[in-house]
């Protein structure tokens, strides 16, 4: 077979579309078969298996109780200080929210875990301060989260908070570290243009590699 040219690739596809685009303007009324459904674009952030239906966008599961009680324990984990905003403010519990409504059966575990969590923690709130968790000062919270923090030295009674706490710990870290107003605290400049000559590997990490005879 003779090798084709892109450009009569080219050419034969822009014919194939221009002849089926023509197809409904000449066929009898009635004849022509029902368009496709409509399905909503696929966006890998929220939608990242192309090999399923189309699922997103999903219902957001937390009540507006447990999205309370997940902003406050995302706002301790992760406060505002001078040099970067609290977990709220670049929507942590927007991002647990999502994650674990999302309709994927790897999300059910996570999806109980926090769920199961959130209820543990207002019950612990009312069993020792009367209040639900995010009614709670700083001092009182703080209570509660020192003796769920680590799992292996949390007591029995705890051990469901302790399993929550240690997951929830790792989702509110990870959406808070994707956020841009965030990569400034671990020393990520993003993707900027330099000025001038590119100036190269520094030499500190030449030197820490052991490449000064590579270069």
């Amino acid at each position: 077979m003779s090798a084709i040219s892109r450009r009569h690739a080219l050419k034969g596809i822009l014919s194939g579309a221009a002849s089926a685009a023509a197809v409904p303007a000449i066929a009898a009324p009635n004849h022509t078969e029902p368009a496709p459904p409509v399905h909503a674009s696929r966006l890998v952030f929220h939608d990242p298996d192309f090999t399923q239906p189309v699922r997103f966008p999903w219902e957001k599961l937390l009540s507006a109780e447990e999205l309370a009680t997940t902003t406050a324990l995302a706002d301790l984990i992760l406060p505002k200080d001078e040099t970067s905003p609290a977990a709220s403010e670049v929507g942590v519990p927007d991002f647990i929210n999502e994650w674990i409504s999302a309709d994927y059966p790897e999300h059910q575990e996570d999806r109980e875990i926090i769920r199961g969590g959130l209820g543990w923690l207002s019950t612990e709130s009312f069993k020792r301060f009367a209040k639900r968790f995010e009614e709670l000062d700083n001092t009182q919270q703080s209570q509660i989260a020192d003796d769920i923090c680590d799992s292996t030295k949390a007591k029995p009674e705890h051990h469901v908070g302790a399993v929550f706490f240690k997951r929830f710990r790792q989702l509110c870290v990870g959406g808070y570290y994707s956020h841009s107003q965030t990569w400034k605290s671990l020393g990520y400049i993003g993707n900027i243009s330099v000025g001038g000559p590119f100036p190269g590997v520094p030499a500190e990490v030449i030197e820490k590699l052991g490449l000064q005879d590579v270069v």
